[in-house]
Formats: C-alpha cells, sequence, structure tokens
C-alpha cells in the first residue's frame, strides 16, 4: 500500500495560499487584459478601408502598416476644429483649408524575424496614376477625391444625413489612398493608422514635448516655425509647426518628409527612454491622443503589435524617402515627377533590407539609432552633413520649376551634436 504525504498543518496553508494568490494573479491579469481591451482599444475609432485590397489573403509573419497623415482642419466626426484651437496650431483661419489631402504617407515594415524595421516615406506630390478611375493627381489627392466622388454618389441616392455622407466618404478616401500606395510599391497594406492635423499637436503635448534637432536656425511666418540651431525640447503648437514648414527648406516638402520622420523617430525614443510604458498617467494621456485623433483598421489588434515589435518600440527603426525624377507644373501646380518602376524597385529592396542601389546587391549595415538618410540611395546620413536632393539650379520648391535634381551632393553644413535617438534635419 502506497505510503500517504503527510504535511504539516502550516505547510497545507502555505500551499493553499501560494496556489490561492496564484489564481488571483490568473483573475486579476485576464480582467486587466479585458478591460484594455473593451474600455481602452474599443474607444478607438475603428474603420472597414482595408476590405477588398487583399491584407487578408497575405501569408506570413512580416507587417506593412501605412501611417497617413490628414491635411484637415476637422476632426475624426468631420466637425470644424474650434478657432482657438486653429489659431494655436497656426494652421489657418478656415477648416476648409488643407481639405482632405494625405500629407504624409509612411509605409512601416516590420519583420516578423524582430529585426530592424524600415519606414518608407512617399513624399505627397508625386505625380501618380490615381486607382478607382481618380486620374493623374499627386498622390496626397488620392484620399479627397475618392470622398468627394462617394458623397457626391451618396447623395445622388438621397443620403442627406452629414454624418453619415462624412463616414462614407473617409471609408472610400481611406480604401483610395491605401490602394494608391499599394499600386505605386508593389506591396500588401496589412494595416493602417490615420491621423489628423492635431494629432501631432497632442501627442507631443501627452510626451511631455519632443525632443527634435536642426542643424540650422529657421524662421517661417506661413507654419510659425522659429527655432534656433542645435537640440531643444519642442510643445504641441511648436511640434506642428516643425513637421509642416516648408517654405524657406531648400528642398521644400522633400525637407518636410525628413521633418515629419526625424519628429517620429524622436517620439519613438521617447517612448523608449522616459518610461511612458511605465507609467499608467502617461499611457492613459496617450491612449486619450489615440481615441481623439486615430482611426485605425478594425483587424488591427494594437496590444499584440505593441508586444511583437520590439523593433519599433525600441527605436529600432530606419527611415527612407522614395525617390523623384524632378518637378513640373500641372493644372497650375507644383509636381514630383516620378519613375514608377524605379520607386517600385527601391520600395522592394529596401523591404528586403537589401541596398536601395539597383547596382548594389550588398546588404546595408543597421545604423544604430533611427537614422534618417535624406534620399533614398543613400543608406544613413554622414553627421554634420546635409543631403540635397535636388540641385540648387532647381528654385524654390513651390514655384513649380521643372528643373530635374542632379547627382545628389553634400553641402557641407554646421557641425550640429545631438543626443543618441535624436537625428539632425536641416
Amino acid at each position: 500500500m502506497p505510503t500517504r504525504l503527510r504535511l504539516t498543518r502550516r505547510a497545507r496553508v502555505i500551499l493553499r495560499l501560494l496556489f490561492g494568490s496564484a489564481s488571483a494573479l490568473v483573475l486579476v491579469a485576464a480582467a486587466v487584459g479585458w478591460y484594455f481591451h473593451s474600455s481602452v482599444l474599443g474607444g478607438l475609432a475603428s474603420s472597414h478601408a482595408l476590405v477588398g485590397l487583399g491584407s487578408a489573403q497575405r501569408g506570413g509573419g512580416d507587417l506593412n502598416i501605412l501611417l497617413m497623415g490628414l491635411d484637415s482642419r476637422r476632426d475624426n466626426q468631420g466637425n470644424d476644429l474650434p478657432p482657438a484651437i486653429l489659431s494655436q496650431l497656426h494652421a489657418g483661419s478656415s477648416s476648409d483649408v488643407g481639405g482632405y489631402n494625405t500629407n504624409t504617407l509612411i509605409l512601416l515594415h516590420v519583420p516578423a524575424d524582430g529585426s530592424r524595421a524600415v519606414a518608407l516615406s512617399v513624399p505627397r506630390d508625386d505625380y501618380v496614376d490615381l486607382p478607382e478611375g481618380l486620374g493623374q493627381h499627386k498622390i496626397k489627392e488620392a484620399y479627397g477625391r475618392a470622398k468627394a466622388n462617394a458623397e457626391t454618389a451618396a447623395q445622388s441616392t438621397g443620403t442627406s444625413d452629414r454624418a453619415a455622407l462624412e463616414q462614407l466618404g473617409r471609408e472610400a478616401g481611406r480604401h483610395a489612398a491605401i490602394d494608391a500606395v499599394q499600386q505605386l510599391l508593389g506591396v500588401t497594406v496589412d494595416h493602417f493608422a490615420e491621423i489628423n492635423l492635431a494629432g501631432f499637436y497632442d501627442l507631443a503635448n501627452a510626451l511631455g514635448g519632443v525632443t527634435v534637432c536642426l542643424r540650422e536656425p529657421v524662421h517661417d511666418g506661413y507654419s510659425g516655425a522659429n527655432f534656433p540651431a542645435g537640440t531643444q525640447t519642442l510643445d504641441g503648437a511648436q511640434s506642428l509647426a516643425f513637421v509642416r514648414q516648408r517654405h524657406g527648406l531648400a528642398n521644400g516638402d522633400l525637407d518636410r518628409t525628413h521633418r515629419q520622420q526625424a519628429f517620429l523617430a524622436s517620439a519613438v525614443n521617447k517612448l523608449q527612454h522616459a518610461g511612458v510604458f511605465d507609467d499608467l498617467t502617461k499611457i492613459g494621456a496617450l491612449l486619450d491622443v489615440a481615441r481623439k485623433d486615430v482611426v485605425v483598421d478594425s483587424g488591427f489588434d494594437l496590444l499584440s503589435f505593441v508586444q511583437q515589435a520590439g523593433a519599433v518600440t525600441s527605436g529600432n527603426v530606419t527611415f527612407y524617402t522614395l525617390p523623384i525624377k524632378g518637378f513640373a507644373t500641372e493644372d497650375g501646380e507644383s509636381v514630383n515627377l516620378i519613375d514608377p518602376i524605379q520607386v517600385r524597385e527601391v520600395a522592394q529592396r529596401l523591404l528586403a533590407g537589401r541596398s536601395p542601389d539597383v547596382s548594389d546587391s550588398s546588404t546595408p549595415t543597421a545604423a544604430a539609432g533611427p537614422a534618417i538618410p535624406q534620399a533614398a540611395a543613400e543608406v544613413a546620413a554622414a553627421p554634420g552633413t546635409h543631403h540635397a536632393t535636388r540641385s540648387a539650379a532647381s528654385g524654390n520648391r513651390s514655384s513649380g520649376h521643372t528643373a530635374a535634381p542632379s547627382a545628389v551632393p553634400t553641402v557641407a553644413a554646421p557641425v550640429v551634436s545631438a543626443p543618441p535617438g535624436i537625428p539632425c534635419v536641416n
């Protein structure tokens, strides 16, 4: 007959406490997870704009996430931002300014193996064939044109409710903008996140400011950007001016793209080193921003993404700006001329972790920290240099000059140092 194990009363009490505590922890963890998903993530605005774009059929663990910055003076429900906020944002006095252009289009590629992520910026003025019969226009216009068409079609069938028209139009706009990027780059977008104009302002404030580095001082009355050279921490209004400035910059919109990249890289750096993810108050502030200013696709599990995308949350991201061939004027507006075949080939090489130079089959060495190459033909920007993307002869970007850029030159600029993880831009 087997011998029974006899425990002392003290031992039995300790075991009950241990197992009871473990069960309680499991229940608490489950409750926290349920609360996070239902009360927090459940409050995020979601979209079904990816339906019909192929994301559900794609296999593999890599993720392509399209980040869209919407240049609209309206909130996510289509309501005008208050005049006081517009004034503080230095973004114009009318809610009609900016329309529904996607002034920021960044494809974030997150490898399944946790290696360095890649972010590809599509210049907003690239002149392309838009999908859905929208014609040849700047890629930033896909959203607004599709939105207007969808609302007109709905009104013709009797829909008159403003909120319903806004929702229907925005879904059509998102679908067209995503489709335009997919067709241009030859990729499948798995998820997307759309942030409105006020989002940059709210994000910077929620983080307690975002640190940026400028090689040269800037003074721009259009955006309100007035900053000295060097490293500085910007509040919400200053951050919006920083990412919106294009006047007074050597490469206009292209330099604005580099500003947006630098802002995002610095924001990620702040998330990593400021203990944000360990501070419930700071997490709550960020979630408030997300609920107010962000729209994501309905299948985007942000909690799983944060847990899996260590390369992104640790700042292990390299940003690139896709190449252009020159400039022209179409329908009275300045546009970027591109070679779609070249753009797609460069994008595919970068997403595969290879050099963007088609004549170089080697794999680039990952630079430490969130490097900001100033053109797709470069792997990293050298400290203290300005990598231009066109020649000085091309003139002011906003004037519509058609001179094509020459080979990318390196122009001496003041040497400005910044803390690790804070890229310097012009």
